[in-house]
């Protein structure tokens, strides 16, 4: 599977033809100021959460690309407010299959406060499954003991986990994560983007070599076979 990092927990996964992007904060993030979003031109859009480092650039994106954008209820209906129509509003436990595989979406632990402060509805994470893989994308999330149904259920080949701590679970609580969801892939997000989110990166990859679990740190604009 071809994934781009564009920095922070946003990614472009092309699946079965399609381009499905993640939790897009780009323009707005310092860090990921020489990638032009006019340029970025998914089919979907997937939104763990409301806040605003992880939909910033939702509106925009979706307009320009006519994306449809898969969220939760209270997001598609704020969207909808902004002039973005092509929604599909999902909620934990549901699952929906579209023209490039099925998304169920699953519990993340956390807050979903919308950009104008409104509510969000509860955040969550996605798994895909198509023909060419099954990932897991955690959104902003603790541990949690829900995740071992995911590896319990789900044959998972990739893994997307935050590892920044202070706002989500940390490098240690990501091991246990990846334990719990049966996977040994993991691609790092939500690290070192502002201050309170940086990692160490050499201790980092030490810590899940131990495990035999092989980890993931990208690096902004790059393309990867994961």
């Amino acid at each position: 599977m071809k994934t781009i990092y564009y920095g922070h927990s946003c990614f472009l996964a092309e699946v079965n033809g399609k381009k499905l992007l993640f939790d897009p904060f780009i323009s707005f993030n310092e860090k990921a100021k020489d990638i032009n979003i006019t340029d970025v031109k998914p089919d979907y859009i997937l939104i763990s959460h409301g806040h605003f480092d992880h939909i910033a650039d939702t509106v925009q994106i979706a307009k320009q690309s006519n994306a449809k954008v898969v969220c939760s209820w209270e997001i598609h209906e704020w969207l909808n407010k902004q002039g973005v129509t092509n929604t599909h509003p999902m909620n934990i436990g549901g699952k929906w299959n579209f023209d490039f595989g099925k998304v169920k979406c699953v519990l993340a632990v956390h807050s979903s406060g919308l950009p104008d402060g409104s509510y969000g509805g509860n955040p969550m994470g996605f798994v895909v499954y198509s023909q060419e893989c099954t990932f897991y994308f955690a959104g902003d999330t603790s541990l949690t003991y829900d995740m071992k149904l995911i590896g319990e259920f789900d044959n998972i080949n990739r893994a997307f986990l935050p590892l920044g701590g202070n706002f989500t679970m940390d490098v240690d609580d990501a091991i246990i994560a990846a334990e719990f969801v049966n996977c040994r892939n993991i691609v790092g997000m939500h690290f070192d983007t502002f201050p309170y989110i940086e990692i160490n990166h050499r201790e980092a990859e030490e810590k899940f070599k131990q495990k035999n679990i092989n980890l993931t740190l990208p690096e902004l604009g790059k393309t990867y076979e994961v």
